[in-house]
C-alpha cells in the first residue's frame, strides 16, 4: 500500500478513537492545533526509538507501540503534567499489513488508556524506528523540573528498579516462566507515573524518569539543581521477579539499568507521609547535600565506580 491507503487505513482511525476536545485540529492538515487553557501551560518532550538500538529488530508491532508511547508519555508524568496528545513519526522499511494492523490497535488502545489523542504525524520508508512528541499541560508556574533539588532533601523512587534491564536476556524466550514474564511486562510495557507526578506538583522540589538507570538520571537531576546526595543502595527497591532471575545482579541493575521510567524525585522532609504510597509504592533512599556528586553506600558485589548508566552514543551501562 501507498503512504496514503496506509494512513487511511491504520493512523486515522486510531486518530478518532483518541479524539480529544483540546486538539482544536488533527491528522491531515500541515499541523495540529493544540488548545491550551488560561492560566496553563504547555509541556512537550519527544523519544526517538530505533531498531537494532532501543528495541529487537524482530520487534512485535504491539509491543513497540506500547514501550514507545509509554517511553514519552513518562517525562509528561516526570513534570507532573496532565497529557493531552502526541504527535507520531514512524519509518518503515516496507509496509507489513500485518506488523502495521498489531501496531496501530495497539496504540489505539493505550492511547486511550493514558487519556492522550494521536494529533498527528509522519510514515516515510527506511530503517525501522519511531518518534513520539508528547504534549501535556500544567497550571502555570507548576511543572516539576530537575532543576529544583535543594540541600537536605529526601531522595525517592517510585515503585521497583531494575527489571526492564533485567529483562534484555529474555527478549527472544518462547516460553518465559513467570518471574522472566514479569520482567518481560516492564520492557514491553512502560507504565508512566501520571498520577504520582500530578500528586507531587505541589509537594516535590525536582523530578525526573529513569530511562537511562537511576545512577545516570539522579545525577542529571542534581547537576541541573547544583546540589549532591548520598544513596544507600541496599534500599533502592527489586522486584521479587528480578531477584530471582538475576540474584546478586539485582542490585548492580537497579541501580544501571534503564527503561523501567519509574520517578525518582526530591522533596522536603515535612512533605513525606505514607499516604503518598497509596497509589504506587515509594521508597526513599537517600538525602541530598551541598556538595556536588553522587555518593552510593552500600554498594552491591559487581558495582564500580565507573558504572552510571545507559549511555545513547557509549552503547549500554558505563
Amino acid at each position: 500500500m501507498d503512504e496514503f491507503e496506509l494512513i487511511r487505513r491504520f493512523v486515522d482511525p486510531v486518530a478518532r478513537a483518541t479524539r480529544n476536545e483540546a486538539v482544536r485540529l488533527g491528522p491531515g492538515d500541515d499541523g495540529a492545533i493544540q488548545s491550551v487553557p488560561a492560566g496553563y501551560e504547555l509541556v512537550f518532550s519527544i523519544d526517538t526509538m530505533v531498531a537494532g538500538v532501543h528495541f529487537p529488530n524482530a520487534y512485535p508491532g504491539h509491543c513497540l507501540a506500547t514501550r514507545a508511547l509509554g517511553a514519552a508519555v513518562s517525562d509528561l508524568a516526570a513534570m507532573g503534567a496532565d497529557p493531552v496528545c502526541f504527535t507520531l513519526s514512524l519509518t518503515l522499511p516496507h509496509s507489513d499489513e500485518a506488523f502495521l494492523s498489531s501496531f496501530f490497535q495497539s496504540l489505539s488502545d493505550r492511547a486511550q488508556a493514558l487519556g492522550v489523542a494521536l494529533a498527528g504525524g509522519d510514515v516515510t520508508a527506511g530503517p525501522l524506528s519511531v518518534s513520539v512528541q508528547a504534549h501535556g499541560q500544567v497550571p502555570a508556574g507548576a511543572a516539576i523540573t530537575r532543576g529544583g533539588a535543594k540541600p537536605d532533601q529526601l531522595v525517592v523512587v517510585s515503585g521497583t528498579l531494575g527489571d526492564a534491564a533485567g529483562a534484555l536476556d529474555m527478549l527472544d524466550r518462547d516460553r518465559p516462566n513467570e518471574y522472566q514474564g514479569a520482567l518481560l511486562a516492564r520492557y514491553h510495557r512502560p507504565e508512566p507515573r501520571l498520577a504520582l507526578g500530578q500528586r507531587l506538583r505541589s509537594m516535590a522540589t525536582a523530578a525526573v524518569d529513569v530511562s537511562d538507570g537511576l545512577l545516570a538520571d539522579l545525577g542529571h537531576l542534581l547537576v541541573a539543581s547544583g546540589c549532591g546526595a548520598t544513596i544507600d543502595a541496599s534500599a533502592v527497591p527489586c522486584s521479587d521477579a528480578l531477584l530471582r532471575c538475576a540474584g546478586q545482579g539485582a542490585g548492580v541493575l537497579a541501580l544501571t539499568g534503564g527503561d523501567d521510567y519509574e520517578l525518582c524525585f526530591t522533596l522536603p522532609e515535612v512533605q513525606w507521609s505514607d499516604e503518598l504510597s497509596e497509589t504506587v509504592p515509594l521508597t526513599v533512599i537517600g538525602r541530598t547535600h551541598p556538595a556536588p556528586g553522587l555518593d552510593v553506600v552500600n554498594r552491591p558485589p559487581g558495582l564500580n565506580r565507573a558504572m552510571t548508566g545507559y549511555d545513547h552514543f557509549g552503547g549500554g551501562r558505563e
